[in-house]
C-alpha cells in the first residue's frame, strides 16, 4: 500500500505539468495534496472525480490560497476537516481519512515568514504544530496507527538543508521550529525517510530560481511522520526528486497493507 504526499503548489497548475500522468502512474493508493490554491468547483471533473479515486477537500475561506486534499482508490471509512480552531480551519490545513485501523493526517504546516517576508507568522506556525501534537497524543498513546504527513515547513537538521549556515536565521531552519519538530520526534512520532536513509543529500523543496533544482540546492521539508503503531507496518520510504510540475516533489512510504486490518 503506498501513500504519498505533494505539495502541488496550486492544483490547477500541476494539473497542466503532469499530474494526471503521476497519479495514474506512480502506484499511490492514497495521495495527499497541500497547497491546493482553488475550491473544489473551481477544479475540473477530472481533478475533482478522478477515474479510479475518491476525492475529499479542504478549502481556505481565503481565494486561491493553501488547501489540502486527499485522494484515495477506496472509499475512506471517514473523513474530518480541521482542527476545530477556526483560526487554523480558516485556512484549509488539514484534512484526516481513516481506512480501518489506519488514520492519515494530511497537514500543510504554516510558513513563518509573514507579508513582508519577516518572522511575524512564526507564533502561528508553532502554534499550528502544537495544536496538532496534542490533538492526536491520545491515540498515538494508545497505540493507534496514524501517519501524519505534508508539508511541514521546516528542515530538521543541518543534512536536510543544502545550506545550513546561511539559512540559520530564516523561517524553515530555524531553532525554534526545528526544536518543535524535534520535540514531536521525541515523543515516538518517527520520520520515516531518516528511518531508512541516514545520509544528506535528499531533498524535497527547492526556491524557484534557475539552476537550483538541477544543481539540488534545496531543502527536506515534506515529511511523512509515523506513529509507533504504525511504524511496524512500515516498509519504505522515498522522496521523488524527479517528479516536476511543482517547487516540491512527492514523498512516499510504502505500507504492509495488514496496516489496515
Amino acid at each position: 500500500m503506498r501513500v504519498a504526499s505533494w505539495n502541488v503548489n496550486g492544483l490547477r497548475s500541476c494539473a497542466t505539468k503532469g499530474f494526471g500522468r503521476w497519479l495514474r502512474s506512480s502506484g499511490v493508493d492514497v495521495a495527499c495534496l497541500q497547497e491546493v490554491r482553488a475550491l473544489p468547483e473551481q477544479l475540473p471533473r477530472a481533478l475533482t472525480k478522478p477515474r479510479g479515486f475518491h476525492a475529499h477537500y479542504a478549502a481556505a475561506e481565503r481565494p486561491g490560497y493553501s488547501g489540502v486534499a486527499v485522494l484515495a482508490r477506496s472509499a475512506p471509512d471517514a473523513v474530518d476537516i480541521g482542527l476545530g480552531e477556526p483560526r487554523f480551519d480558516v485556512e484549509g490545513r488539514l484534512l484526516s481519512a481513516r481506512f480501518g485501523k489506519l488514520t492519515i493526517v494530511n497537514g500543510y504546516f504554516p510558513n513563518g515568514s509573514g507579508k513582508n517576508r519577516d518572522l511575524s507568522r512564526i507564533p502561528y506556525k508553532l502554534d499550528f504544530y502544537r495544536a496538532l501534537h496534542a490533538h492526536l497524543d491520545a491515540a498515538m498513546q494508545r497505540g493507534e496507527r496514524i501517519l501524519v504527513l505534508g508539508d511541514l515547513n521546516t528542515a530538521h537538521e543541518d543534512l536536510d538543508i543544502a545550506r545550513p549556515r546561511e539559512n540559520r536565521e530564516n523561517s524553515g531552519f530555524r531553532p525554534e521550529e526545528r526544536e518543535e519538530l524535534s520535540r514531536w520526534l521525541g515523543t515516538g512520532w518517527v520520520d520515516t525517510f531518516r528511518h531508512f536513509t541516514k545520509e544528506g543529500g535528499h531533498y524535497s523543496w527547492w526556491a524557484q530560481r534557475p539552476g537550483l533544482r538541477e544543481r539540488n540546492v534545496g531543502w527536506r521539508i515534506d515529511y511523512v511522520l509515523a506513529s509507533p503503531g504504525a511504524l511496524p507496518f512500515v516498509r519504505s520510504a522515498a522522496i521523488h526528486p524527479k517528479v516536476k510540475g511543482s517547487d516540491h516533489c512527492p514523498v512516499s512510504v510504502d505500507l504492509d497493507p495488514l496496516v489496515l486490518g
